[in-house]
């Protein structure tokens, strides 16, 4: 870490946060030499941080590898269900399961990426592996475009400052440009439709969650495994719906259309 706040940070607490970073989805389970290597740091310095974090619960061990501990997991699944956003989310987002009969999901933007903070899902859902805590590229979903929509130009080149953006499908923006446009259309249109944009035979219908600045705080979607939402009549009816849950949520945040001058 640099920069002029870089004095303020503390080595150890600094190299413990980056060893719980290590583990992702598709790494489950490290050693402490595959940390210390990942880390570049002393095998010694490895073991004594992840014995550390195995103490307070945040790793746990598993013979000679180390996986991610409960206490990771509650102190996530805390923090967002102490949001308002989650509180005020939850009714709208149940409400919008049940009439459309597919599961729902609302999410919010880190970054690059997108957040799963709350779903449900109607008893027959098909078998879907997106939990809370779920995170997914932002340029290549249309929760994430709808979520960058009224980001500014300047953000936007920070964010995606490579040349080729990482291609997720065959219809992921490859560049900036490309992505600009997409938001473009998304933000005229006020909502988005994704017909296996993001997942062969996933279809999806979000519409942005607005806060009481204006400012688009969150998304809101239905999933349908199928590759296209048709017939036409079914998609008018997702749209509906869907749009109407984003409204309702952006209204109980206080956010109000702002009206016209006669």
């Amino acid at each position: 870490m640099k920069g002029p706040e870089s004095r303020y940070v503390v080595p150890g607490l600094e190299r413990g946060l980056r060893m719980l970073q290590l583990f992702s989805r598709g790494q489950r389970l490290l050693t402490g030499a595959q940390m210390a290597r990942a880390l570049t740091i002393p095998r010694s310095t490895a073991f004594r941080l992840a014995h550390t974090l195995e103490l307070f619960g945040f790793l746990e061990r598993d013979g000679d590898h180390y996986r991610i501990g409960a206490a990771v997991l509650r102190l996530g699944f805390e923090s967002i269900a102490s949001l308002d956003l989650s509180e005020l989310g939850r009714p709208v987002l149940e409400r919008l399961c049940e009439e459309s009969g597919l599961p729902s999901q609302l999410v919010i933007r880190d970054g690059r990426e997108v957040v799963v903070v709350l779903k449900s899902s109607p008893p027959a859902a098909f078998v879907s592996n997106v939990i809370v805590g779920t995170r997914f590229p932002a340029h290549a979903t249309i929760l994430g475009r709808l979520l960058l929509s009224d980001v500014d130009d300047a953000t936007l080149a920070a964010l995606y400052s490579e040349p080729t953006l990482p291609k997720v499908s065959p219809r992921t923006p490859r560049t900036l440009a490309e992505l600009k446009r997409l938001l473009r259309q998304d933000r005229t249109r006020g909502y988005a439709i994704s017909d296996s944009f993001f997942e062969q035979g996933i279809s999806a219908v979000a519409a942005p969650v607005k806060g009481a600045d204006g400012r688009i705080v969150a998304a809101i979607s239905v999933t349908a495994q199928r590759p296209a939402l048709q017939p036409e009549a079914l998609r008018d009816r997702l749209v509906m719906l869907v749009v109407r849950a984003a409204g309702e949520l952006s209204h109980r945040l206080n956010y109000r259309e702002p009206r016209e001058v006669a």
